[in-house]
């Protein structure tokens, strides 16, 4: 062995232990890795950062965005409302979910779509009278088992597809990870749902307390030609029953009804006084095609502000937040309405929805006076809002997910996501190109705003995959991952290609388990690459079993985030996850290795 060899082997071997003592973020680890290489003289310096560049990086940051927009528009919102069962039994309840959340998984990041499907799994598990944790495990590995399914649903799928690519073999289709990451995904989203479920241990629940708001008090106003106009009271409130939610009165040609006739029958520009929770806000309005009835303020005071809200309207309209405040006691707003202190003409924002625990207004939104510990419901800029906030000593609540959703940016996202799904799998552009081209599009569109563009990158991830691919490079430039394929091969697969490939999938299941899945990946594919060529076999058949081997973290919380997203509101312990996760790797084992075999025959 040569000193650059020793040297990348003890970067690498320092790597991996501190990856697994997780005293250090994985980003820092890799950072020291890459900076260890430059200085041992085993990457050139003019070279260190070119991972940032490399395609895989690009891609995974890009669709990361894109899904923000799909969470944004609501149309994962609108998809849950229609594929999940209302009343059905825990086996169809569970399955149902942890389906939705693979198909999800497939076409967005798969973090992503777990974050967004956990409010519903505790909802699901409230309902079916079990603790959150036997919902949320079967999620977390339903949605990692849906990433397998295409390139853009998990980073290594992404990561292996840019090694192939550096291989000279060019980068793997966006749908070349479909055929075995189908089978494996479905089958194990069929065994969860029927036995895999029952196997989760029944933890109390820990971290979801969150904050009690109550129930808010909320204006819509009918839509012409959406579902409510034209119904009566009677027919909407039944409609509303799944959510939640109640009408306590009607405006009706400026005129208040409270407890009004329940076979009244509501029209276009009517208004709706709704009471419902925060959180049930969004599905209220996409059921009968509500819209929120912003606060408004006199004619007068609108007519003054109306040049400049004309002016703003252009450059905000991507910046409109909802946030949540308390009033404080010594707040300036105590004993005034949003009418008298001209909210919407002093700070261009809107009082949405009015909560005060225990009490019901009847009061139209603008006339209530406020009092101490009521909590506002407000729409606008965050500046603005900031500044209201300030101004009159009202307090925001710790951040909530409030998507009011917006058909048309339902569209606009899907669309976004689907053109570029479509334009990477025809291979018109390189799928980087094609998912920074949706990326802009977003951008124009306002699917995903200027402000919140950079919020939506997971930058750990990023910075872990730029430092890791050069040092990736130096295994293989210094003829390291050769080294080690050729002691594989010779040691454990003793000139076996079936062995071999075995020996890569479990090893890279192990590593993956114990380590970020990104970094698994991308220290694994050197070293697949090289064993196929030590055995001179086909290297897709080792590629793709890194890919589904980094994909398959479900013994442990720190193996992927999704199973670290579920540990403090499922009130696991590290020891849990095995229970259900050993039987869905071997499962995955059993399924993979033959499929690898003939699709991609060695």
């Amino acid at each position: 062995m040569t000193l650059d060899q020793w040297l990348i082997l003890a970067i690498l071997l320092a790597t991996i232990v501190m990856f697994l003592l997780g005293r250090w973020r994985h980003d820092m680890v890799a950072l020291a890795a890459l900076l260890a290489c430059v200085i041992a003289g085993l990457v050139e310096g003019s070279a260190a950062f070119s991972g940032f560049g490399h395609p895989a990086v690009i891609t995974v940051a890009c669709v990361l965005i894109l899904s923000q927009g799909l969470q944004n528009s609501g149309a994962v919102d609108a998809l849950t409302r229609v594929a999940l069962p209302a009343n059905a039994g825990k086996t169809l309840s569970i399955g149902a979910l942890i389906g939705l959340g693979a198909l999800l998984s497939g076409f967005m990041n798969n973090v992503g779509a777990m974050a967004l499907l956990m409010p519903v799994a505790v909802h699901v598990s409230q309902r079916l009278e079990l603790t959150p944790g036997q919902v949320l495990m079967p999620l977390a590995f339903g949605t990692i088992l849906g990433g397998m399914t295409t390139l853009v649903g998990t980073p290594p799928n992404i990561i292996v597809s840019g090694f192939r690519e550096e291989a000279g073999l060019g980068s793997f289709g966006m749908f070349a990870f479909t055929p075995i990451g189908l089978a494996v995904a479905a089958t194990g989203v069929i065994f969860i749902a029927l036995i895999g479920w029952r196997w989760v241990p029944a933890r109390k629940q820990s971290g979801l307390e969150g904050f009690e708001s109550g129930a808010y008090i909320t204006e819509v106003r009918v839509e012409e030609g959406s579902k409510s106009d034209g119904l009566s009271l009677h027919e909407i409130e039944a409609e509303l029953k799944e959510v939640d939610a109640q009408i306590i009165g009607i405006v009706q040609h400026e005129v208040k009804i409270i407890a009004a006739n329940p076979r009244r029958r509501v029209h276009a520009g009517d208004i709706l006084m709704l009471e419902a929770e925060a959180d049930a806000l969004k599905d209220v309005l996409s059921i009968l095609g509500l819209k929120l009835e912003e606060s408004v303020e006199d004619k007068e005071d609108a007519d003054a502000d109306a040049q400049t809200k004309d002016d703003d309207k252009e450059s905000k309209q991507s910046e409109i937040e909802l946030s949540e405040l308390v009033v404080q006691p010594s707040s300036r707003l105590v004993g005034h309405s949003a009418k008298a202190i001209r909210l919407r003409t002093r700070y261009g924002i809107n009082l949405l929805a009015f909560s005060r625990e225990g009490k019901r207004s009847m009061k139209r939104l603008r006339a209530i006076n406020f009092q101490s510990g009521d909590l506002l419901l407000m729409q606008g800029p965050p500046e603005a809002i900031a500044e209201f906030a300030a101004d009159n000593g009202c307090v925001p609540l710790a951040q909530r997910e409030l998507r009011i959703p917006s058909t048309a940016k339902i569209w606009q996202a899907s669309a976004i996501m689907i053109g570029a799904i479509t334009v990477a799998a025809l291979g018109w552009l390189p799928a980087a190109v094609s998912f920074a081209l949706g990326v802009l599009a977003s951008m124009a569109l306002g699917t995903v705003s200027l402000r919140k563009v950079y919020e939506a990158i997971d930058w750990p991830v990023i910075v872990l995959l730029g430092a890791l691919i050069p040092v990736a490079g130096a295994m293989e430039s210094t003829g390291t991952a050769a080294l080690i394929a050729t002691f594989l091969v010779d040691s454990v697969a003793q000139g076996n290609a079936i062995i071999g490939l075995l020996a890569i999938l479990l090893v890279t299941m192990f590593l993956s388990d114990l380590m970020n899945n990104a970094a698994t990946a991308a220290v694994m594919c050197p070293i697949a690459i090289s064993i196929s060529s030590v055995l001179n076999v086909n290297p897709d058949s080792f590629l793709m079993a890194v890919a589904i081997g980094a994909s398959c973290a479900f013994l442990t919380p720190i193996g992927h985030q999704n199973n670290t997203l579920i540990l403090g509101p499922g009130g696991f312990r590290f020891g849990d996850y095995w229970k259900l996760g050993l039987p869905v790797q071997l499962l995955v084992v059993g399924i993979s290795m033959p499929l690898l075999l003939i699709v991609w025959p060695l």
